[in-house]
């Protein structure tokens, strides 16, 4: 019973080896910082929202590894970053840049809120031609109402 426990306990022991941590050796300190600022940098593709150093997926894990050979052959950051992004697209970037097919993300909530705040000084050029309809009172109308108001009145004395 004990060797069935020792080796279970050393079997989900050597189980935690397969989590290890990625270790990446570089010759200069410069080539370091620039592979740590673009793991901060480049969008995971497949996790939408998370960059590929926070990432687990294993094309983050992939994009790493490309981001890693890539600094260590000297390349720069720019190189780095155009390459991803003609690989993957803008997406890959967290501030994709102006063009044709990024314009309505751009644009798109000025236009919304010009065209709402156009819609609404339309609207209140409108309203008050209907209030100053509704606001016409003549006399006519006044005798009206006060005959009807005395009618109600004697009504409820008779009662």
């Amino acid at each position: 019973m004990k060797k069935l426990f020792a080796l279970c306990a050393t079997l989900l022991l050597s189980l935690s080896a397969y989590a290890a941590i990625e270790v990446y050796d570089f010759e200069t300190l410069e080539q370091e910082e620039q592979f740590q600022e673009l793991n901060q940098t480049l969008r995971c593709p497949k996790c939408q929202n998370n960059t590929i150093g926070d990432s687990n997926a294993e094309l983050a894990q992939d994009l790493r590894q490309k981001v890693y050979e890539m600094t260590k052959e000297g390349q720069s950051k720019q190189d780095i970053i155009d390459y991803m992004i003609a690989r993957y697209g803008n997406f890959v970037t967290y501030n994709p840049p102006l063009t044709i097919a990024t314009s309505i993300l751009w644009l798109g909530p000025l236009v919304v809120i010009v065209l709402g705040f156009g819609l609404i000084v339309v609207r209140s050029k409108k309203t008050p031609k209907v209030a100053e309809k509704t606001q016409e009172w003549d006399e006519d109308k006044e005798a009206r109402l006060q005959k009807l108001l005395d009618e109600e009145s004697e009504r409820k004395e008779n009662k």
